[in-house]
């Protein structure tokens, strides 16, 4: 039987301690939070500010 270690994490963009898997920062600086990751994604093809935090909060809203 494996046993699952949650550690937690704290993200060096917003600050918020997390224990999901990383996201790996586009500018190679390391990993940052899942929430940080879907904002640079987003905010490379062109997504403004109001609509990634919409997006995020159908995101959150839907996991399990």
């Amino acid at each position: 039987m494996h046993s699952k270690t949650v550690s937690e994490r704290v993200c060096p963009r917003c600050g918020r301690t997390y224990t999901e898997r990383p996201a790996t920062a586009r500018d190679g600086s390391g990993p940052i939070c899942p929430d940080c990751g879907t904002r640079e994604a987003l905010e490379s093809i062109g997504v403004g500010k109001d609509e990634q935090e919409r997006i995020l909060d159908t995101i959150h809203r839907h996991q399990v």
